[in-house]
């Protein structure tokens, strides 16, 4: 069935969120205060280490003005 994709989508979700954040010249520390949330759990979601909901991944993605699917499509 799923085999070994089992947390690629938290891992994707959490490097094109990296990526974001890099390409825009924000610490993680900068970023979660733009989000809303703790620099340690930023950390968590950037290693792909946070199972979010897909409310959580909406809301990140209204916060920053982009599509949700973009920020869980791989590149």
């Amino acid at each position: 069935m799923l085999g070994g994709m089992e947390g690629d989508l938290q891992k994707t979700l959490g490097r094109n969120l990296r990526r974001y954040r890099e390409e825009r010249g924000l610490s993680q520390e900068a970023f979660a205060d733009v989000l809303g949330v703790h620099r340690t759990y930023m950390g968590g979601v950037e290693r792909g280490e946070r199972n979010l909901t897909l409310k959580s991944v909406e809301r990140i993605a209204v916060s920053i003005e982009i599509d949700a699917l973009e920020l869980l499509r791989k590149h």
